[in-house]
């Protein structure tokens, strides 16, 4: 199970919460899996705000499937009452599956018509079992994308090769470094990235730049913001605090400042 909280900036507001990896039979697919589980008191309700990964999720949840496009700034959701929710971050490879038009979903959710995803998952998750309830969804899931016998053309391998050089650390800071290490053109990636992930090849740097940034931030409240900035990437510590302001709406020292009134 994974356990890293990347790109939730408030980890101590979360419910119950795990990340399972995909198996290799649907690794092409599927970066990993994600469940929240939440019972909130009458009356009350849980913010969970995620600078959330650049990608496309497929998600089951009591109501009904739905495809979350990638997104283009922080966000947050309210949960209340009782409920859960078992979601695949899809790698770019599988997008075609379900959407011709990644960019027309940013910031967006759709509806699939997906009645057997949807019952399999459900039955896995109406029968609470000390947590296995949560391996049988998340099996229900993988048998569900094997039935659909995908097989990824060569340009869909490229592009999850682009996301998993940019992934790869804060050396890779342009879109000619990652031109450079697949031994394509800046050309080819702007044009992947747009069909397969639906943003920019410096969009995906910049997202995991500041991914990177804020758990740094969180992570490691004695460290210097500025020497976080260097280690990144950024310019300077004012180029750091340019981004937290304009995709998070806060600084990073004032993120800082705000863990003790997010527990």
């Amino acid at each position: 199970m994974e356990g890293s909280f990347k790109g939730i900036l408030y980890p101590a507001r979360l419910p119950t919460f795990h990340r399972y990896p995909a198996p290799s039979s649907i690794a092409g697919l599927v970066q990993w899996f994600w469940i929240p589980e939440w019972n909130i008191e009458p009356g009350r309700s849980s913010r969970q705000h995620v600078i959330a990964y650049p990608a496309s999720n497929l998600v089951v949840q009591p109501a009904d499937v739905i495809l979350a496009g990638p997104t283009t700034r922080a966000s947050h959701r309210d949960l209340n009452g009782t409920g859960w929710a078992v979601g695949a971050l899809l790698r770019p490879a599988a997008v075609p599956l379900f959407t011709d038009n990644p960019g027309a979903l940013r910031d967006q959710e759709v509806v699939l018509a997906q009645e057997e995803l949807h019952s399999a998952v459900c039955r896995a998750m109406k029968a609470p079992d000390g947590g296995a309830h949560r391996e049988r969804a998340v099996e229900a899931f993988v048998v569900w994308l094997g039935s659909l016998k995908f097989v990824a053309s060569e340009e869909a391998l490229l592009a999850n090769r682009m996301m998993d050089v940019i992934a790869s650390g804060p050396d890779v800071s342009r879109i000619e470094d990652v031109a450079d290490s697949l031994s394509v053109s800046p050309r080819t990636l702007q044009r992947i990235a747009g069909k397969y992930v639906g943003l920019s090849p410096s969009a995906l740097i910049r997202r995991r730049r500041l991914q990177d940034a804020a758990e740094r931030t969180r992570s490691d409240p004695e460290a210097d913001l500025a020497a976080i900035a260097v280690e990144l990437g950024y310019a300077d510590h004012a180029h750091l605090t340019n981004d937290f302001r304009k995709y998070l709406g806060f600084t990073p020292s004032g993120y800082r400042k705000s863990f003790g009134e997010a527990t």
